[in-house]
Parts: C-alpha cells; sequence; structure tokens
C-alpha cells in the first residue's frame, strides 16, 4: 500500500541556518586530543539541530534520554548492550565507539548517566550531551561540566538577524523586519514555537505583501496553536476565575501599563510568586511573557474582546510621549534600545502609523544600523501620508546605506539623501560635495549654527555634519563638531578629530563609544577606518573582526567606510575570487570563469575567509568595494 500525504501537510526541516561560531566550537570540540562538548539551554532553543548538524558525515552514535525509561536501567543504551550488563562490562563495550551523541541527557535513568560519565572519565570515547534547562539533572551528568571533564556550551537564543534567514530560508522568501521583529519578540528563542507559530500564520492566509517590496507582512492576532497553547497553558489554562480575569484586564490593557491599584494585591502577589506578572519601579503591572497577552487575547470570546479590547484612539497620548522619548535620546546621541509597546501594537494589529511618528522610529532605527527596519518604519507612515518629506528621505536614506539605489525621480524627490545615494552608485566624491553644499551656514539653526538645530530635513544638525565624516571627509567639519554643545556630538567630533590625525587607537576608541551608545553602524565604520590607520598588522586584524561583527548586526548596511574593508590583506588572486564570490556566483561558475579547479577556487576561498575573519560568504558584501561610478 502507498501512503500518500498532502504537501500543505507535511512538515520538512527547515534548512540549517546561523550559528557558525557555536558549529565551529562544537566541531573543533569533537577535533583529535578533545573530549566532547556539554550543549544546554531551554526547550525548543535548537540545541538538538546543531549538534546533529555539527556531526553530520562523521561516524556517531545516537541514544535518547525518555521520561518513560527513566527507571530502567541504561534504557537508553538498550540498543546498543546486551540485556544484563555491569557498568564495568558497558563501559568495556562503547569505547570503541568514536563519537556519541546523547540527546535529552537529562532525562538519563541513573544507570545511563553513569555509563556517560565513566565514558568522560576513560576519555576514548567522544561526547556530545544535549542538557534541556530547568529540569532536575542527574548528578553523573551535570558533573560532567562541573567536575571539568567536558567544556560546556549554553546556547544563546538565534539574533534576529538569523531569525530573519532562518524564516527566510521557511518561508521561500524574505519576511519584512517589523513581522521577523514581532515573531523574535513573541518566541523568545523558541524555535520550535516559531516554527509552528509561523506556519499556522502562513496556512491560515494571514500574510499579506508589503508595500512596494518583495517582502511578506503579518499584521493581526495571534493563532492559538498546539504549541502556542501549551507554551501558554499557565494563563489560558487558569482555573482560578479570580486570577484568571486579572491577567485577562491585563492582556486587553495592552499596549498601556496597569496600576497596581486597579488590582485585588492578594491576586497580584500569586501571579508575581510564579513569575506570570512583573511590578516595574513606577508600580506599573505587566504580563511577564510577551506570549501571554496575545493568547489570552486571542482565546477570549468575541464579545469579551470587544468590551475590554483597546482601541488605537487610546493610544495617542502615550504615542506621543513614544515618539518625544524617541526624539529626545536621538537628540541627545544615545539611541540604545527603548521600550516602545504603543508603536509596536499598532503595527501588530494593523493600525495606521501616524507619519510622524514613524519618521522617528525611522530615524531611530537607521541611527541604530537596523537599516531594513528603517525602510519598514518609514513605509508604514507613507501609507497613511503618501507625500511624507521625512518619512520619504528615511526610506531613501535606509536604501542608500544599504547600497541600494532607488529611481532617479526618488532622488530628485529626495534631495537630502542625495549625498548617500550617489555613494550607493559608487560615486563618494559626489556624495562628498553633495553634503559640503548642505553644510553650509546660511541659516539660522542649520547644519551651520553652532548651537546645533536642524537641517531642513528635520535631522539634527550634528548628524548632518557627521554625514561627511562617514563619507570620508573628515576635515571640513571636525572645528564645527567640536562646537556643538553636549557631550553626544562630542563623540562625533572625536570620530572626526582622529580620523583626520590617521590615529587608529583613536579610531578604535571612539568605536568603542558609539556602540555603547547604540550606533552599530557608525562603530563599524570607525573601526573600518582604524583598520586602514592601524601601523600595526595585528592592531588592524582586531578591528578588522571588529568591524565585520558590528556590520553582520546591521542589516545589509553598505557605505564607503566598509567597502574594501581588508581586501588589501588578501593576494591578487583571492581579492579577485572573493570578489566574484560576494556578487552571488558560485565556486563552479568562479571556476569556469577564471579557468580554475572549483578545488582551487575552494582553497583560495578558504584562506581568505581565515584573513577576513568571515566564516562564509554571508559576510563578504561587507568587504568588498562599491561599484565604480556610473555615468549620469
Amino acid at each position: 500500500m502507498t501512503f500518500e500525504q498532502d504537501a500543505k501537510t507535511l512538515e520538512l526541516p527547515w534548512p540549517f541556518t546561523g550559528r557558525d561560531d557555536e558549529l565551529e566550537l562544537v566541531r573543533r570540540s569533537l577535533t583529535a586530543g578533545r573530549h566532547g562538548i556539554v550543549v544546554t539551554g531551554p526547550a525548543g532553543r535548537g540545541k538538538t539541530r546543531l549538534v546533529t548538524e555539527a556531526a553530520r558525515g562523521g561516524d556517531c552514535v545516537r541514544v535518547t534520554g525518555t521520561p518513560e525509561t527513566r527507571t530502567l536501567p541504561f534504557a537508553a543504551f538498550a540498543h546498543l548492550l546486551p540485556e544484563s550488563v555491569t557498568l564495568h562490562r558497558a563501559v568495556q563495550l562503547l569505547s570503541g565507539t568514536r563519537l556519541l551523541l546523547i540527546d535529552d541527557a537529562h532525562l538519563l535513568d541513573d544507570s545511563s548517566a553513569a555509563l556517560v560519565h565513566q565514558l568522560a572519565v576513560h576519555g576514548r570515547t567522544r561526547l556530545v550531551v544535549v542538557v534541556t534547562d530547568g529540569n532536575p539533572v542527574p548528578g553523573a551528568v551535570s558533573r560532567l561540566w562541573t567536575g571539568e571533564l567536558l567544556p560546556r556550551l549554553a546556547l544563546e537564543p538565534l539574533p534576529r538577524e538569523e531569525i530573519a534567514q532562518l524564516l527566510a530560508a521557511g518561508a521561500g522568501g524574505p519576511l519584512e523586519p517589523l513581522t521577523v521583529k514581532r515573531l523574535h519578540h513573541l518566541c523568545q528563542g523558541d524555535l520550535r514555537l516559531l516554527r509552528e507559530l509561523f506556519g499556522a500564520v502562513r496556512e491560515r492566509g494571514l500574510l499579506t505583501r508589503a508595500t512596494d517590496t518583495d517582502e511578506w507582512a503579518w499584521r493581526g492576532p495571534v493563532p492559538v496553536t498546539a504549541t502556542v497553547r501549551e507554551r501558554t497553558a499557565q494563563v489560558l489554562a487558569r482555573t482560578d476565575l479570580d486570577e484568571r480575569e486579572s491577567l485577562e484586564r491585563l492582556a486587553f490593557a495592552e499596549p498601556l501599563p496597569s496600576s497596581l491599584d486597579d488590582f485585588d494585591l492578594d491576586i497580584l502577589e500569586r501571579l508575581e510568586a510564579e513569575d506570570l506578572i512583573h511590578v516595574d519601579d513606577r508600580g506599573a503591572v505587566h504580563l511577564t511573557h510577551p506570549l501571554h497577552g496575545p493568547a489570552l487575547r486571542a482565546a477570549a470570546g468575541r464579545l469579551r474582546a470587544r468590551r475590554l479590547a483597546r482601541t488605537p484612539d487610546q493610544c495617542v497620548p502615550t504615542l506621543a510621549a513614544e515618539r518625544a522619548a524617541l526624539t529626545d535620546r536621538i537628540d541627545r546621541t544615545d539611541v540604545r534600545p527603548l521600550p516602545t509597546p504603543v508603536g509596536e501594537w499598532l503595527v501588530a494589529e494593523g493600525a495606521p502609523v501616524p507619519a510622524g511618528y514613524a519618521a522617528v522610529r525611522a530615524r531611530f532605527a537607521r541611527l541604530r544600523g537596523e537599516l531594513r527596519e528603517a525602510a519598514a518604519w518609514a513605509r508604514e507612515g507613507l501609507r497613511e501620508t503618501p507625500a511624507d518629506r521625512a518619512c520619504g528621505v528615511e526610506l531613501a536614506l535606509a536604501a542608500a546605506q544599504s547600497g541600494d539605489v532607488p529611481h532617479t525621480g526618488e532622488t530628485l524627490a529626495h534631495r537630502p539623501a542625495s549625498g548617500w545615494l550617489a555613494a550607493a552608485r559608487g560615486d563618494v566624491e559626489t556624495a562628498r560635495e553633495t553634503v559640503a553644499e548642505a553644510l553650509t551656514p546660511n541659516r539660522r539653526g542649520d547644519a551651520g549654527d553652532p548651537r546645533g538645530g536642524t537641517a531642513e530635513d528635520g535631522r539634527p544638525a550634528a548628524y548632518v555634519l557627521y554625514d561627511a565624516v562617514r563619507l570620508g571627509a573628515p576635515e571640513r567639519v571636525a572645528g564645527r563638531l567640536a562646537r556643538l554643545p553636549g557631550d553626544g556630538p562630542a563623540v562625533l567630533a572625536r570620530h572626526a578629530e582622529a580620523l583626520v590625525d590617521g590615529d587608529g587607537p583613536a579610531l578604535d576608541r571612539v568605536a568603542g563609544e558609539l556602540e555603547q551608545r547604540g550606533f552599530l553602524l557608525f562603530a563599524a565604520e570607525a573601526h573600518a577606518q582604524a583598520v586602514r590607520a592601524h601601523r600595526d598588522p595585528r592592531a588592524a586584524r582586531m578591528s578588522r573582526t571588529r568591524a565585520v561583527a558590528l556590520a553582520r548586526r546591521c542589516q545589509g548596511a553598505r557605505t564607503p567606510a566598509l567597502s574594501g574593508l581588508v581586501l588589501g590583506e588578501l593576494t591578487a588572486r583571492q581579492r579577485q575570487i572573493v570578489t566574484l564570490a560576494a556578487a552571488g556566483l558560485s565556486n563552479r561558475q568562479i571556476a569556469e570563469r577564471l579557468t580554475l579547479s572549483v578545488r582551487t577556487v575552494g582553497n583560495h576561498l578558504y584562506s581568505a575567509y581565515a584573513r577576513l575573519g568571515a566564516s562564509d560568504r554571508g559576510a563578504l558584501p561587507w568587504l568588498v568595494e562599491l561599484p565604480t561610478a556610473q555615468s549620469a
């Protein structure tokens, strides 16, 4: 009999994505002279997938602990050992195993746990042990790392940049950044939940095409899937009616905070003891897990939801406060993360976002180096007010600093961004001249006013001046930046002075300050400029590594300061191959074009990666030269 299953319901594994550093660490633990590794983390973090990928292609034997067999001696090893065996004999029988992968080791019976520990003591078998946090662990297993028999890798949540890659691979196309941010926030690193939640969103037709892009966006309520119910059982399955009532009131109060005075204190104390709520320093009460509120709202009846739900109009004052707080941070040259729940809620609900708020959100994200997110916020504002100038400028700037060149009409419509648009075309000299024109001190309060103010497009003067530093013309603005009041502009002035002086160590120090203030892209550019300024090759390599690491977090940023980051350290052939690889050619295509063998191309790329501090070709777009200038 042939079994057929509808392709829509057939779940296939998503491609393994990200975790390059962790993957390399696990693989190194399995090389000669190493005894293995223990990988720990919460459920759904991707531990099993990581170690499976690391052991792929090797001679690996796998065992798994299960809750049903925790009382049966050697139950996990039943397929590898005779029916009746002593611990000593079991160690002898398995000592010839080259690699043993033990999944869910926290569920091992005591005999199996003791066997794993003894195999680690003897050191003949390499062990990869996976343990889920938050569960009782047999002492023999925990002593693997507490007794320093094996190193321990505590798996951190997958970064949002890698979540975006994972979702794109699973969906067969890119997701809009605000949707990625929402999924990342709801799932809190639980990849199993992420997959099921996104699968439900897609299957129920909740994805729509984002405006003017080929990206998919999700707006609206959270689907209450089986995994969502499992992860939110503490609130959805609450049997105490008073507690359930309090939780629902908190859920429907979101995104606005609730006051302590509005609830029964005894009930709140019980909920706080179970870590279901937390009270901040101002006495506001919040649900602890970001998924709890959406799940409670989605599970409520329609009439109850209609009675309790917030409307966008009720959020107007708080939205204005968020905008003011973001603007103040930008003015103070501090773009570290700032909670903005009302703006996030409007987007999630699919409600209109005022253009003025969207422009500030876009600017804040762009200054942080979150270029795709900046573009998404600008589009939200343009959807509500298509002719909004500030949103148009922010969209053009985000695109240009990602290396994209909009159509000519769009370029003319947003002249404040034209310098960066020229840079995106590869014409850096024109970009510098355009910025120089914008810096002409001809109006009170513009970029030429030493007291600060704003430019014609609403951007603070310090950032308009700073564009010249980022484009490699610091001598034009160093003095004027130094005269701007406040500690924030002083950081930008120190960057300009260090670049004028060609002082590599000073550029690295400024990069550190910029990173602390949240300016990841500015910090990456300062480190990249330090690479060229350092006389010590070791210091240059350190700056390069930092620049590449920061640039990877900047959502595809491609600016003049980042271009050609370290290609000067490569041989002519390596530069040629790396440039073609960054353009998207496969090893075989490169080999055919340069009349080389595929193996030779691979060897050159491997050597180049080692020098560049890159793990794969995904990092190359930040390291190669920008396109040459295009003729008008």
